[in-house]
Parts: structure tokens; sequence; C-alpha cells
């Protein structure tokens, strides 16, 4: 694997927050185990006081200092240096690093931040030999967490790539840091779809959107704010597509915030709930699905809250298909249909609520089910492509 001269400054950088974050921790651990315990502790971060404070201070202030003068020292040599070519390997690290702290990397300006764009691929997936020709009909597929465009290739098979080769459809793929919140990456979205329609070099004839996992919920907070900003892009687009989009939130991101919440019950297991708010903005908002500013602004995104986010129906006039899977391969039931394909639940996938505010109303002719699969196999799954490709023969 090829590493960029960039990468180097980025995790020197990202070595000196994990240094100083541990040296906090085991301040608050030593802080904790020398004081009376308590039930529900101040929130606060505990620190240690003379000779024992002085002495943790110093480790903080030295490995600042030290990684400061690497920085400085390694950034003349990253503005000269041509970097080398990509590879798949370094893009896949990235992206599962941004996906986990990607709002950390961004706020600090990290050169491992991921820069968001729409690609294009010069050639298929299927046809190395074959150009990609430019079409009016325009698919875009949005990956999901800690993945990146790349991606949708998975065991030979690309959805994007198999449209292009069966329907005329030209595959743009979003690669975007999918550890911000969802609206910040839905804002982004929308902003690179109007610059990038508005040059296309044919009259644009249908927009498809095709979203995997959170890039459904990117996608869907995309259409919000093009909407919202007046963008012409919408207008054009005709279907989307969701993938195990957790349209309502995923149980693993909820179970994250209870473990959250019982570590900080007790003064000295507080401290190692630090390590659970180290996860991004991105891996919170999947706790029920936000997609909107309002459903984190002016809040405490790790705080045990219940669902407050503002519902946001389907864009009109545009078809909305879900496709959903079930590691099990019969007919899974309520209980066991929680579990899904091991990330998202099957009711979820399909945006189904109890609450009508909240229920997508994806109609039963554009809801599908594949038994006996799991959360990646719908970007490989012949059965998965087959359907993609009736709804987007209709």
């Amino acid at each position: 694997m090829k590493v960029h001269l960039s990468d180097i400054r980025g995790f020197s950088q990202l070595v000196i927050t994990a240094t100083t974050g541990i040296t906090d921790l085991v301040e608050a651990m030593h802080h904790a185990v020398t004081a009376r315990p308590q039930i529900r502790p101040a929130p606060q971060q505990a620190r240690t006081r003379g000779i024992t404070g002085f002495v943790y201070g110093n480790v903080r202030g030295v490995t600042r200092l030290v990684g400061g003068a690497l920085d400085l020292s390694l950034l003349p040599a990253a503005a000269l240096l041509t970097a080398p070519a990509t590879t798949t390997d370094r893009e896949a690290l990235l992206a599962g690093i941004n996906g986990v702290l990607g709002d950390h990397l961004a706020a600090t300006q990290n050169p491992l931040a991921i820069q968001p764009t729409l690609r294009r691929r010069n050639t298929t997936a299927i046809d190395a030999a074959t150009p990609t020709p430019v079409t009016g009909k325009v698919v875009v597929l949005a990956h999901g967490l800690c993945m990146n465009d790349r991606q949708w290739l998975r065991r030979g098979h690309d959805h994007g790539a198999a449209l292009a080769r069966d329907l005329g459809y030209t595959p743009l793929h979003l690669h975007y840091n999918s550890g911000l919140h969802i609206s910040t990456n839905g804002r982004i979205f929308a902003d690179l779809l109007e610059t990038t329609l508005a040059d296309w070099p044919v009259p644009l004839e249908e927009l498809v959107i095709i979203g995997h996992s959170m890039g459904g919920l990117v996608a869907r907070s995309a259409c919000h704010y093009g909407a919202l900003a007046g963008h012409r892009w919408p207008g054009a687009l005709r279907k989307l597509v969701f993938l195990g989009t957790p349209h309502h939130g995923s149980p693993l991101e909820r179970s994250g915030n209870w473990i959250d919440i019982g570590l900080g019950a007790f003064s000295y297991t507080a401290p190692l709930a630090l390590v659970g708010k180290l996860r991004s903005a991105g891996i919170t908002d999947l706790r029920h699905g936000s997609l909107l500013d309002e459903d984190w602004v002016d809040r405490d995104r790790f705080a045990h809250n219940h669902d407050v986010r503002r519902p946001l129906p389907l864009p009109k006039d545009v078809h909305c298909y879900s496709a959903a899977a079930a590691l099990d391969e019969e007919d899974i039931g309520y209980l066991r249909s929680l579990l899904g394909d091991g990330l998202v639940p099957v009711t979820s996938a399909h945006g189904h609520h109890d609450l009508e505010e909240h229920d997508l109303g994806i109609p039963a002719a554009h809801r599908w089910t594949g038994y006996g699969m799991h959360h990646l196999e719908l970007l490989s799954r012949p059965e998965v492509y087959a359907q993609l490709r009736t709804w987007l023969s209709t």
C-alpha cells in the first residue's frame, strides 16, 4: 500500500491526539480511584492536583510541542512532493478512519480528512476496454458509513457499471467523509449535484440516486437541502433507491449510547465513557436516523434521549424504492426482523414506523427483501441487481 507524505502528517496528528487523550483518560481514572465513589458523577474532565497534576500536564504539553514541531517539519515537503497514485487499500483505510473520526479530522484540518467529490469512472468495471459514454440518463451512487466510492465494486460486480451496460445510464459516484453529520453531507451532496449537472455535456433527461446504508440518508437530506436552496437538479430526479438504509436508525448505535450511559453512571467507570465519545457525528446520527441540522444543533449528541428528530417525508413526485436484507433464509417475523442484515432491521430499511409522521409510506410494490444475505451483499448479489434493473426499467 503506497503512503502519501500527507498521510504521515495526518497520522502524526492523530498519534498526538491519541497520546494526549490517553493521558486525560489515565489521569481521570487516577482521580476516580483516589476519590470517594459516587453514583452519577458530575460530567466533567477530572484533573489531579499537586505534583501528580503537574506531571500529567507536562506529558500533555511535551506531546503537543513535539507534535507541532513534527507537523511543521513535514509541511514544506508535503507541498513540494507529488503524491503517488492512490490505491484501493489506502482509500479503504482512509474511509474507515473518516467514518469513525471524520468530524474530528475535518475540525482539526487533518490531511486524512476526505474531501467530498463526485467521481466519474473513465471505463466500466465490467469491461475495462469499453469507455463509459456520457448520456442524459445519470445514476448517482452514494456509499455508506466507513466506505468509499470504489467499494461499489464488490466480487466483480458494480451496480453503476452494470446499469451503464444494460440501461444506458452514466454512473457518478459520491465520495464523502462519512464521519460528518448526515445533514452536513446532505448539503455538500446537494451542492455537488447542482454544480456537476449544471455543466453536464448533454441535456439531462433523467436523474436517479441509489444510496447504500448511510448513503440513502445522505441522499434524503440532499433532496431537502437542494429544494431549500432552489437547486435545479431536484426537478430532474425521477427515482430514489435505498439499499439497506437505516431510515429510523440502527440498534447498534442505540446500544452504544446505553453503554455510554452505563459507564458514566459510576465514578470509577465514568472515565471509560470518554472512549465511547470518540465516535463521529455521522455514527451518532445513526441512532435514530437524523437528517436535519435541527436534529443535532444545540444538543448533546451523546446524551440519552428519545427520538427527537423532525419528520422528513420522501420527496414528492419521485418514485422511491427500498431493498432490505435479512440473515435468515425464511420469513423472519417481527422479532427476528430486528436483526435484519446484521446492521439494519428490515423495518428500518423499508421506512416503517409506528408513528404516522415518521413512516415513509413506501408502497409494497416498491419494497423488496432478500433473505439469507448480509448488509454488504446488497452491493453484489445478482438478485439485488435484478431488482434494481427492474425498478429502473419501468
